[in-house]
Formats: structure tokens, C-alpha cells, sequence
């Protein structure tokens, strides 16, 4: 869950990987470093803390010329943050340095071996096993030094390296960690992840698992494990550049907020045409779709709430069973997967090690997977047998807001062709929730512009111990990723309760003045839910109730109502979440947190 750099051409390095390294800050930001060569010796800053310690350390990177370099954000996983522990890493010699992203698996019998070798260590990291075991077999061949390495070395990692005795080469490795490479005006660079090279170029080459990368100021060579000459095409990238930047906004995840109604538009509006759900991306016949027995959804996180969400919308709508799984759960428990099963993997980044794991072992098991993901060429996507993109654009924040609302839509958008096709739902049925669907973003919108209503509230629970969330049904769904929200960002203690188990024992958590947040959209269920309300009330709770507009029952349970729109019953996760995104936001910046880089987590999780 780090983030890596890596520039040569014709212009100064450093400043290149610090700018590369902003836009992978949320990847990890306990501590950060960079490593550039000046022609004659490898110089390296490394510095504990966010990323503007070291920009200031080195003034921009000013203070380091040179125009090969390699660059690292950190989230520690082998040893605490410090200078020591935080990337890149040198051998004794300070002729080859690393920086890595991923876990070495195998790294402590490794460390013991090169140990009994001679060789010592000054960190605590998995890391520094990789750059002494480079110096081991290094013979003046960069690439054969590196792809014994590789057969060595157990788990995942993108790697930058760079060898002094070959100033004119940058190398780049990757298994089962992002990597991306690419063409840039007088050089190549490479990167973790899209938004770091969006200022510099739009096409760049996803790499693979165990491919190596040997670049030069102009030219760019791709190799296999075997270190045979292997040909590679380039993607192009369309996210607007202005979109990894704040715009004005005081942070990323209130502006991410906000472009939620523009993330909601672009999944659903270019699928809709002549009165059907077209997904051309998606490679699914209707014989496909119809020989669905069971679907199956793997992710994590705010994506594995929407996967929450789905099944009441896909067994609802279209009448399939579905399970739903935690990707880290998923692999271990010796998943049954029958025959007409569908995977579906949710993930935003399309890299996440979890659900990529989950990926292949229902590849294993010869079930076809549907991969829903925003990033075009993600590794999910490539590896998935279909694929639907969300087209939400670069999402900065660590907690989601926009992904999640455009992974709703591509789930409504799938549930409602799956059921159609499958005669669950007439053409007249679909025409109603087309134009239903049509209203999100307008609703969306509205929702966002009582900001101020939802702050004030917000402030009133700035010092609160515990808020809890209860739902039943979709509205359970919701409720997790309510909660979520506000434990991601405000470190205030929160759960999220399926609202019939109170008193099961969750009851008893509830005394005088406890926040009790009470999701009720499902008409079906407004009686069950206010019941539950007063019982959470009656031992002293203060109740937050979101509902539709048309319930005003509910005010006799609720000391405090925010009302959605009226929409479609499958549709309501949309518009329900919005006051709870904002309430977690401000409740998050009236206690002074850092809402965009909340302590101890990284965005993209490409470690299991």
C-alpha cells in the first residue's frame, strides 16, 4: 500500500518524484524518501512524516540534481515508520537502491540466509532483503541480477531500481503489485498508480505480473522472468488532469463529494440507450446472463457494502441468489463454486490484493468472473473473463465517497439488465427505473446543498465515544457504510447493527445520550424500524433518523430527520448515504482530523 516513483530523461528528477509522490500520498504517508543519481554518486533523503517534511528538506528537490530517481511514499507494514525503516534502500556500497511496494513473504529466511553471508541491516523492513539480495547476484548484468531476485523471493512487489554502474538505466519489476510505465516528454517514468504521471502523459503500458521494465531517457525495453524480449501496447488514459487537484475545496473528500452527481451521470448515462441497458464493455451475451444460477460478490470495504446492497437488488429484481463475501475471507474458506456461478469482484483501484486473490481462485475452480472497476487496464480488469467500468475519475480522499456512489450505479445498471433479460422485469418496469435513475444526480445534488443543516447537527457530536447505526435490510447495507465513513475519518468508535438483532444483545451498549443513527428507507419496513427506534430511544439514546419525504411517522421516534427524495426502493443506498457521507466529514473536521489521510490507512490495499 506504498506508493513508487520513478523518473530518467532530460530534466531534473527529484522534483518530478516529489510531484509523482503528491499524487500517491494516499497510498501511504507515514514517512517518504527519494534517491537520485548526480553522476557520480546515488544521493538519498528520507524523512518520517508527510510528504512536505521532505519536500522541505530538500526544497522542492532542488537541492538534489541529477535526472535519474527513484521515489517513495510509505505505509508501514515490516517495521515502525522512521528515517531508518523508510524507502529507498541501499546495499553496503551504495551502487544499487530499491523501493518497493508489497510484502516479501519469504523475507525472513532470506534475511538469515544473506545474514549468514555477511551481509547486514540496518531497518526493520522486508525491503532491504531485496536490494542485498540484487547485490548478491549482481555481475554487472542488471536484468540477470533481477530475475534471479525474482525467483527467490516470495509474495508481491513493484520495484524501482536503479544501478550506479548503469547511470543511463532505470529498471522496473512487478508481481501482483500496480506498475504502471510511460512516454513522457524528453524521458520515462513510472509509477504506482494513473494520477502520478496524468501531468506528464496519458499513455502508458500496465504491467504485468513478472515483467521487468529497462528504460532509458529515450527508449522504454519489456522483458519476462526469462528475460526474453516481450512487446507491449499502450492505454490511453481520459481522466481529466484538474480532477486529482482540490479545485478550491478545503479537502479532496468534500470535493469528491461534490462531484458525486457528475461520478452518477457518467456510469448510467452512456449505458442507456433507446430505452435498454447497453454495456459494451461488458462481453456478456443474453444465453450468459440466463444460464446464471447463482452470483457470487467478493470485495472489500465500502465496495463490499455495496456488494451488500446488490444482493437485496439482484434477488429482488432478478429473482438470483446471491452470497456475498469478504475478498480476504473469501479464498480461505474453501469457497463451493457450482457450476453457473458468476463472480463478481468490486473494487475501485482494480488492484486490490484481496479481491485479486479471491479473483484467481474462482479462475481455479473454472468460474467466470465480472470484474467492476474504475480503472481501465487495472489488473482486475484484465484478468476478469468481463468486465464493467465505473467512470468515476481519480479519487483522491483515502475514504470513498464518488466510487462508491458510481459502484451503486453499475450494480442498479447490472441488477435491471440481468432482470430484464432473464423476463423479470417488462420493458414498461424498465422504462420506470431508467427514469428514475435519470433523477439521481439532480437529487444527489439537492442533498449535497443542506451541507449546512447537516453541520451543525455534525458539531453537536464532536466529543461522542460511540454512534451506532441501524438498518434493516438495504438500509443495513447503508448503515455499514455510514458508519464506516465515520470511523475512517473521525476515529470516533462506531458500528453498524442490523436493526432486529438489537436485542440480541446490542442493546445493553446503549445509555443516556448515545448517538443511535436509524436508516429507513424500505416502506416495508418503516413499522419494524420504528419500533426498534423506540426501544433505542426509551433507554436514552438520541435518534437520527434518515427516511424517505414521505415519512413523517417517523418524527414521533426521532429527536432529529433528514429526509431523501422519493425514488426507486432499489435506488435508495444512493440518496441515503449522502447525509451520512457529510455527517462523518464534519463531524471529522470539527474534531481537527485529517480527513483525507486518516492515520493508519491507505486507499489502495495491494497487501493482503
Amino acid at each position: 500500500m506504498c506508493g513508487i516513483v520513478g523518473y530518467i530523461g532530460n530534466q531534473q528528477a527529484a522534483p518530478i518524484l516529489l510531484d509523482g509522490l503528491g499524487k500517491l500520498e494516499y497510498r501511504g504517508y507515514d514517512s517518504a524518501g527519494v534517491a537520485v543519481f548526480d553522476g557520480t554518486d546515488i544521493n538519498m533523503v528520507k524523512a518520517q512524516g508527510r510528504l512536505k517534511v521532505l519536500d522541505e528538506l530538500t526544497h522542492g528537490g532542488e537541492t538534489l540534481p541529477g535526472t535519474l530517481g527513484i521515489g517513495h511514499t510509505r505505509w508501514a507494514t515490516h517495521g515502525a515508520p522512521s528515517d531508518t525503516n523508510a524507502h529507498p534502500h541501499f546495499n553496503k556500497d551504495k551502487s544499487i537502491v530499491v523501493v518497493h511496494n508489497g510484502i516479501i513473504e519469504n523475507y525472513l529466511k532470506l534475511k538469515k540466509k544473506l545474514t549468514a553471508r555477511g551481509y547486514e541491516f540496518v531497518s526493520e523492513t522486508d525491503t532491504e532483503v531485496i536490494v542485498h539480495l540484487l547485490d548478491r547476484y549482481y555481475t554487472g548484468n542488471p536484468l540477470q541480477a533481477i530475475t534471479k531476485v525474482m525467483h527467490r523471493m516470495e509474495g508481491s512487489y513493484a520495484l524501482g531500481i536503479i544501478f550506479k554502474d548503469h547511470p543511463n538505466e532505470l529498471y522496473a519489476v512487478r508481481k501482483d503489485s500496480p506498475l504502471i510505465v510511460g512516454h513522457t516528454k524528453g524521458g520515462n517514468i513510472i509509477a504506482s498508480d494513473v494520477p502520478a504521471v496524468l501531468k506528464y502523459t496519458r499513455d502508458v503500458f500496465f504491467i504485468e505480473n513478472e515483467e521487468i521494465v529497462r528504460m532509458t531517457e529515450d527508449s522504454m525495453e519489456f522483458f519476462n522472468v526469462d528475460e526474453e524480449p516481450i512487446e507491449k501496447e499502450a492505454t490511453h488514459i481520459e481522466w481529466d488532469v484538474n480532477a486529482a487537484e482540490k479545485g478550491g475545496y478545503e479537502h479532496f473528500m468534500l470535493k469528491e463529494m461534490y462531484e458525486q452527481p457528475k461520478a452518477i451521470l457518467d456510469t448510467f448515462s452512456p449505458r442507456i440507450k433507446d430505452g435498454n441497458i447497453v454495456i459494451d464493455e461488458l462481453g456478456m451475451s443474453d444465453e450468459d446472463i440466463q444460464a446464471i444460477r447463482k452470483i457470487m460478490i467478493v470485495a472489500c470495504g465500502s465496495a463490499y457494502h455495496v456488494g451488500m446492497s446488490s444482493k437485496y437488488i439482484f434477488e429482488g429484481l432478478a429473482r438470483i441468489p446471491v452470497e456475498v463475501d469478504t475478498a480476504s475471507e473469501f479464498r480461505y474458506r474453501n469457497p463451493i463454486l457450482e457450476e453457473g456461478t458468476l463472480l463478481i469482484v468490486i473494487s475501485q483501484s482494480g488492484e486490490t490484493a484481496d479481491s485479486l486473490a479471491a479473483l484467481r481462485e474462482a479462475h481455479n475452480q473454472g468460474t467466470k468472473v465480472l470484474g467492476i472497476v474504475n480503472v481501465v487496464g487495472s489488473s482486475i480488469a484484465r484478468e476478469a473473463d468481463n468486465v464493467m467500468y465505473t467512470w468515476a475519475g481519480p479519487e483522491i480522499a483515502v475514504a470513498t465517497t464518488k466510487a462508491y456512489s458510481a459502484q451503486l450505479i453499475a450494480m442498479y445498471l447490472l441488477a435491471m439488465k440481468f432482470a430484464h433479460v432473464r423476463g423479470k422485469l417488462d420493458d414498461q418496469g424498465m422504462a420506470q427505473m431508467i427514469e428514475e435513475m435519470k433523477e439521481l444526480p439532480t437529487q444527489v445534488e439537492m442533498l449535497l446543498n443542506n451541507k449546512n443543516r447537516i453541520q451543525k447537527f455534525a458539531n453537536r457530536y464532536l466529543a461522542a465515544r460511540d454512534i451506532f447505526f441501524i438498518g434493516r435490510g438495504i438500509d443495513y447495507a447503508i448503515s455499514l457504510e455510514g458508519s464506516l465513513k465515520l470511523k475512517e475519518v473521525s476515529y470516533i468508535h462506531s458500528e453498524a447493527y442490523a436493526a432486529g438483532e438489537l436485542k440480541h444483545g446490542t442493546i445493553s451498549l446503549i445509555e443516556e445520550g448515545t448517538l443511535v443513527s436509524a436508516v429507513l428507507t424500505q416502506e416495508e419496513l418503516y413499522k419494524k424500524m420504528i419500533s426498534n427506534m423506540v426501544e433505542v430511544r426509551t433507554r436514552g439514546a438520541f435518534v437520527m433518523a434518515v427516511t424517505n419525504v414521505d415519512n413523517t411517522e417517523v418524527e414521533r421516534a426521532a429527536d432529529y430527520v433528514v429526509y431523501i427524495p422519493k425514488t426507486n426502493k432499489y435506488f435508495t443506498n444512493s440518496l441515503a448515504i449522502i447525509p451520512l457521507q457529510l455527517f462523518g466529514y464534519y463531524v471529522a473536521v470539527g474534531r481537527g482530523c485529517d480527513v483525507d489521510k486518516p492515520r493508519n490507512l491507505a486507499k489502495s490495499v495491494t497487501v493482503e
